[in-house]
């Protein structure tokens, strides 16, 4: 009697400093077959969302954990079984059927965002496999037989999945409509409608509370565990407010000008840059007389560290809380390189793939929080960086102009500062500087 060799899969070192993950979705489910390299889960670290590869092919026969768990490092994630009680090597591709073969090569194409340490295809397994753990030969066999077999659906795009997750929808349960038999971004919405219209859906809770589950006299409707993305925000801002005697400074600004001259800035054929780039271009220009902005206090806090340039922070409003992806050295792009990469920044943050090392290194952040719709705020310093430039909404209001009451184009500009590097006078010199660029933006004629 053959026994089948099982191989305990263990979260592998994140990297980064990272000790731990959360448990987003399961790709995959008891008895499915799989392949070498075949995302298995995704994965929520403090970084960012990345979908987790297997290491080893076979018969899937555990998972550990349910979505909102968190894993730490070593813990085992799924237990694999080699099919037909043979050893499968790294490089044999088992699939069950077609679908799965499609599931593979989807995932392998998929969002570039996998694991640090693990890679896809055409790389050599070689030291990653764990020692393997034999299983009771007569326990085995009816694990197998009594898990359910889960149809795998192929899922081209890792938004569509996650959409379908939002909802509350499995996508093992939606008809795909799409070409290649895949399930579309329509096929998850017009799911939502129908379990909508059914009464059948509701809003999935991380964490439910138990009946009697009440504080100061209200019941509690559920207990949801902050996921490491959101701790590690959680850390970071406490730190900022703890350790740092933040100042802010504040103007209105006439942007009417700006706002005028933005369809003409760009050259024919082209999109005009949105007014997020140009205010940043205008601000790595007031920064070039106001380095000491853009720098940081050293570790001791004995000394100011200045640098040769700017690594731009963008504060990023995504579905699983604020993300801060950095624009390297975009002190030396111009108007329209900077409006392409903060569009390419904003779309791989939402989209929830952004690598965890182009969420590093700023040393200063703008945040457009009026594309939130809000006029004003006292942001938080994104540590280390020792400034944040806040901007408002570009609204038109009643303003004076040679004496008269005219309505203008009004946006607030709030610049919040360590005290500790500068005074107010130099943050307000650099307010002022900027308030003059975007006022009167031909002054930077030839130099956006």
């Amino acid at each position: 009697m053959s026994t089948l060799t099982a191989h305990v899969f263990r979260l592998p070192d994140l990297g980064e400093g990272l000790t731990e993950a959360g448990l987003v979705q399961w790709l995959v489910a008891v008895g499915d077959t799989i392949a070498v390299d075949q995302a298995i889960a995704e994965v929520e670290t403090a970084k960012s969302v990345v979908e987790l590869p297997s290491p080893f092919a076979g018969v899937v026969t555990a998972l550990h954990g349910d979505a909102g768990d968190t894993i730490a490092v070593g813990d085992p994630v799924l237990e694999v079984s080699d099919a037909a009680g043979t050893s499968a090597s790294p490089d044999t591709v088992v699939p069950e059927n077609a679908a799965h073969e499609d599931y593979r090569v989807e995932e392998r194409a998929g969002s570039g965002n996998v694991l640090i340490g693990y890679g896809t295809s055409g790389r050599s397994a070689a030291g990653r496999r764990r020692p393997s753990v034999v299983h009771d030969p007569t326990a085995a066999p009816a694990e197998k037989t009594e898990a359910p077999r889960a149809r795998t659906v192929a899922v081209r795009s890792p938004i569509v999945r996650r959409l379908a997750r939002d909802l509350g929808l499995d996508v093992r349960a939606i008809p795909a409509t799409g070409a290649d038999g895949a399930v579309t971004r329509a096929d998850v919405l017009r799911a939502a409608v129908d379990h909508a219209v059914d009464g059948a859906h509701a809003p999935a809770s991380a964490g439910s509370a138990s009946p009697v589950d009440e504080i100061d006299g209200l019941r509690v409707r559920a207990r949801d565990r902050l996921s490491p993305l959101r701790r590690a925000a959680s850390a970071r801002l406490s730190r900022s407010r703890s350790e740092i005697p933040e100042a802010t400074v504040w103007v209105d600004v006439d942007a009417t000008r700006l706002w005028d001259l933005r369809r003409e800035i760009a050259t024919t054929g082209e999109r005009a840059p949105s007014l997020t780039a140009l205010f940043a271009r205008f601000a790595l220009l007031a920064l070039e007389d106001h380095p000491v902005l853009a720098s940081r206090l050293g570790d001791g806090g004995d000394e100011i560290v200045a640098f040769e340039g700017v690594n731009l922070g963008i504060a990023t409003d995504t579905e699983r809380g604020l993300l801060v992806p950095v624009v390297s050295r975009a002190h030396e792009l111009s108007v329209a390189q900077l409006d392409a990469a903060l569009r390419e920044l904003t779309e791989t943050a939402r989209a929830g793939v952004m690598p965890p090392e182009r969420m590093r290194g700023s040393t200063f952040t703008l945040n457009n929080y009026g594309g939130l719709g809000v006029d004003g705020s006292a942001a938080i310093i994104n540590h280390p960086d020792v400034a944040i430039l806040g901007i408002g909404r570009v609204l038109e209001r009643p303003w004076v102009v040679d004496g008269e009451v005219v309505a203008r184009r009004i946006v607030q500009l709030s610049l919040v500062f360590d005290h500790r590097v500068c005074d107010g006078g130099y943050a307000a010199s650099f307010l002022r500087q900027l308030v003059a660029l975007i006022e009167q933006p031909l002054r930077a004629y030839g130099r956006v």
